[in-house]
């Protein structure tokens, strides 16, 4: 006795047996993979291009702290001024600006960019953050505070040079904008994928088709006797 080759529970291989139906192709008209990576690439760079003009309104906007020296020192000027907080805090605010921009901008641009987009947005952020607080730093007056005091002279009030206080957290600011305004507007502006039409059957089938029951082949009738 051999085994049948037709395995239990499965229809023969019949041409009245109905193919399985195939796969529909994706029409949510999104990029593809290789296509987010460039944008996310291009938005990244453009981000930290965009850094150079934070570090600008940054160095014009930001509150200075004022020293002085009796030849001998440097105390602050006025001990009870807040212009380094004031520093830290107009980074902070500018960098926010800027994320929310670039997010509503990659938005109106790429309706349909993916996770590859957000990363984009954040590594672009991190980076013209570094950039934004290296050029303000760079610009913003001599480093070498006792140098400086020595230069303009004892009772000479003169600014200290531009510093970050809050460090790495003040630089989260911008990417961490620019993330939560771009879920934002995507969650609530974003295209919305078509909903599966359901036929009663289970599970529902994004493109579903009726089966056709096979039918069973027909038994050829003996012919008949004209004489009978």
């Amino acid at each position: 006795m051999t085994a049948p080759l037709t395995p239990p529970h499965q229809p023969p291989h019949d041409s009245a047996w109905p193919p399985p139906s195939p796969v529909p192709p994706a029409e949510d008209g999104g990029p593809g993979t290789a296509t987010e990576i460039r944008q996310a690439a291009v938005v990244a760079a453009a981000s930290g291009v965009a850094g150079a003009l934070l570090g600008l309104l940054w160095l014009w906007l930001a509150p200075r702290v004022s020293l002085i020296s009796d030849g001998k020192a440097v105390f602050l000027r006025n001990s009870e001024a807040e212009s380094a907080i004031g520093a830290d805090g107009t980074f902070v605010l500018l960098a926010l600006g800027f994320g929310a921009v670039a997010a509503a901008l990659v938005f109106l641009v790429h309706r349909r960019g993916g996770v590859a987009l957000v990363l984009g947005l954040a590594l672009g952020g991190i980076l013209g953050s570094l950039l934004a607080w290296g050029v303000g730093v760079w610009f913003g007056g001599q480093s070498d505070v006792v140098a400086h005091a020595k230069a303009v002279g004892p009772k000479v009030p003169f600014d200290a040079p531009l510093e970050l206080g809050m460090g790495f957290a003040a630089m989260l600011a911008w990417p961490i904008a620019a993330m939560i305004i771009h879920l934002a507007l995507t969650a609530l502006f974003g295209p919305r994928d078509p909903e599966p039409e359901y036929d009663g059957t289970w599970p529902p089938q994004a493109n579903p088709q009726t089966p056709q029951a096979p039918q069973a082949p027909q038994t050829p009738q003996p012919p008949q006797d004209p004489q009978s």
